[in-house]
């Protein structure tokens, strides 16, 4: 399916969007960043697709930042290179890279109006005051703040705010599109509305789109692809569904969705669990940490295998509830059942396990 199959219906005459593209490759060929002896990428290989929507995704310190500025060439890296399209702009300044980014900070200029600050970047590669206005309110247009555009920041909510920033990036037409964190300053609701809209905006144009997050929860919702970060290496690469289903490392597996974390006994491709044989996501033998999906664990009805548990809280998330329970040897184990399925604290449980693949790794 192409991009133009996923996006929505273009009905306006904006010409942001009649001059909408598939978007640019971009690659990282075997990139090394250090800092003096510290080492925080090691030799990575990331292939974008035109048109893809990429999150970096991992925790504080895993290299996806850093990742991202030696992209829009604010980090030179030290090794291997980076490809936009067919050129490598390895040794090509920031400013001739044609890439829009996105910070975490709105970074919008106190003394401008939005219309102003939406323009800057072309009134500062020259284009006229009218058509910079006009092309400026094409990219508010998309962003639904074309209405706002004589106010100043500091009469804008911190969505709005977020908001400008992204028609300021957009407004230049840009090879590619960088997102640093552009949601975490923001409320949890403002954030979904946010994240949604940015993927709707980047359907639309097709533009190329890296976004780093450490969100699992937003990777999932607006990624084509996900790249799983940690110590400055890519541990997997895929879909959102595959690196849920099938998460090629334990720590893809911790990292990606939530997992109770049991004890196992492995042999090839099964393992063992509360007496229950699962199939395993790789090959394994002997004493094993198996990682459980809330999902994936129920409430046992009689004579069924599993294990003894003892509730410890039980949370309402709407349509589901999901309970912590202690199992008789100490673990702790997530379930996540039906609303209506009520237990309390210190309620005597069985659990039950559904024969989906698990990941496992070697027991400490």
């Amino acid at each position: 399916m192409t991009i133009a199959d996923r996006a929505l219906p273009r009905t306006s005459d904006n010409l942001l969007l009649s001059g909408s593209t598939d978007g640019t490759r971009v690659e990282f060929r075997s990139v090394v960043k250090d800092y003096g002896t510290n080492r925080v990428l090691h030799g990575v290989d990331l292939d974008i697709a035109p048109g893809e929507f990429v999150s970096l995704l991992g925790p504080s310190g895993c290299g996806k930042t850093t990742a991202l500025r030696v992209l829009a060439g604010l980090e030179r890296a030290t090794g291997g290179a980076v490809f936009l399209g067919n050129r490598d702009v390895s040794d090509v300044p920031t400013n001739k890279r044609d890439i829009g980014m996105v910070f975490q900070s709105y970074s919008l200029f106190p003394h401008l109006r939005v219309g102003e600050n939406t323009a800057f970047g072309l009134r500062r590669r020259g284009v006229g005051r009218a058509e910079a206005a006009r092309r400026a309110g094409d990219a508010l247009e998309l962003v639904g703040l074309d209405h706002l555009a004589d106010r100043y920041p500091h009469q804008l909510s911190g969505g709005q705010q977020q908001r400008v920033a992204l028609a300021r990036a957009l407004v230049t037409e840009p090879r590619v599109l960088l997102l640093d964190e552009p949601l975490s300053a923001l409320d949890a609701k403002v954030r979904v509305q946010l994240r949604d809209e940015i993927r709707r905006i980047q359907l639309r144009l097709g533009i190329t789109t890296v976004f780093v997050t450490h969100d699992q929860e937003e990777a999932l919702a607006v990624s084509d692809r996900i790249a799983v970060m940690d110590a400055g290496r890519i541990d997997q690469i895929g879909t959102p569904e595959e690196l849920y289903l099938r998460p090629a490392t334990p720590n893809v597996a911790a990292f990606v969705g939530l997992s109770s974390m049991v004890p196992g006994e492995a042999s090839g491709m099964s393992v063992r669990v509360w007496g229950v044989d699962l199939p395993t996501q790789t090959a394994a033998q002997g004493p094993v940490t198996v990682f459980l999906r809330p999902e994936n664990v129920r409430f046992a009805t009689d004579g069924q295998p599993g294990a003894d548990a003892v509730v410890q809280e039980s949370t309402f998330l709407g349509s589901f509830r999901r309970t912590l329970v202690r199992t008789d040897d100490g673990t702790l184990v997530r379930v996540q059942h039906p609303a209506g399925e009520r237990v309390e604290y210190g309620d005597a449980v069985r659990l039950a396990l559904a024969p989906e693949p698990v990941a496992v790794r070697p027991a400490d």
